[in-house]
C-alpha cells in the first residue's frame, strides 16, 4: 500500500523522448586537482559550495534508467550543478537543467518538474571523498551536494552539448558499482527503493 502520491514516479519509455545536439559546453577544469584548486579559491570567496543535480528516470524493457551526462569515454555525472550565492535550490537546479539539456527554441519550453531531495552528500575537505553525513568534527564543510527527483513529461526534446554524451544506465548497472560510477551515484537505487515506479507504456505513434 502506497502512503501517498509523492512516492509514485512515473517512468515512461526512453523513446518517447526525442534527443538533439547543441554547442558544446566544455568544463571549467581539466584534472580534479585544477576542480578542487577552484572549489578552494571559490571557497575563500563565497563560502560553502552548494550544488543540486537531476535524477531524471526513464524506462527500457520495463526497468528503471537514470540519465547520466557522459565526459570522455569514462567519467559520468549527474545533469546540474552549483548554485549561485543565495539562488533557490529548485530555481537553481532548473537553470542548471537548461543549461545542460534544454533545446535553446521558445518552441521546446522544457517542463522541469523538480520533486523531492532524496540524498545530501558532504564534502567534508578540498578532496574528492564525499559522505552521506557531515562529520561531526567538521564545521565547515566546503560542499553540500544535493539529488532531487526530476519529473519526466510524457515527452521532452532533450538538446545535448556535442562533446558530451547522454546515457540511459539502469538501475542494476548503477547499484554497487562505486568503481565505476563512484559513491553518489552508485547508491541512488537505495535512495529511489522506497518509491513506487509507474511504468507507463506510451504508443509512441500517439505522441506524433
Amino acid at each position: 500500500m502506497v502512503s501517498s502520491s509523492s512516492s509514485v514516479v512515473n517512468v515512461y519509455p526512453l523513446a518517447n523522448y526525442t534527443f538533439g545536439t547543441k554547442e558544446p559546453k566544455m568544463e571549467k577544469d581539466t584534472s580534479v586537482a585544477d576542480r578542487l584548486a577552484r572549489m578552494k579559491v571559490n571557497y575563500m570567496k563565497e563560502g560553502m559550495r552548494t550544488s543540486v543535480e537531476a535524477i531524471l528516470l526513464v524506462q527500457e524493457h520495463n526497468h528503471p534508467h537514470i540519465l547520466l551526462l557522459q565526459i570522455g569515454n569514462t567519467f559520468c555525472k549527474l545533469p546540474g550543478g552549483r548554485l549561485k550565492p543565495g539562488e533557490n535550490e529548485i530555481e537553481g537546479l532548473k537553470r542548471k537543467l537548461c543549461s545542460k539539456l534544454a533545446v535553446n527554441s521558445p518552441s521546446f519550453p522544457p517542463n522541469w518538474q523538480v520533486g523531492e531531495c532524496v540524498a545530501v552528500w558532504w564534502r567534508p575537505n578540498f578532496e574528492t571523498v564525499m559522505y552521506p553525513y557531515c562529520p561531526p568534527h567538521i564545521t565547515k564543510p566546503k560542499e553540500c551536494k544535493k539529488l532531487f527527483i526530476v519529473h519526466l513529461s510524457e515527452r521532452e526534446y532533450f538538446a545535448v552539448p556535442r562533446n558530451l554524451k547522454l546515457l540511459a544506465v539502469p538501475l542494476f548497472e548503477l547499484y554497487d558499482n562505486i568503481q565505476r560510477y563512484g559513491p553518489v551515484i552508485s547508491t541512488i537505487p537505495q535512495q529511489l527503493s522506497r518509491f513506487q515506479f509507474n511504468m507507463v507504456e506510451t504508443d509512441v505513434h500517439d505522441l506524433l
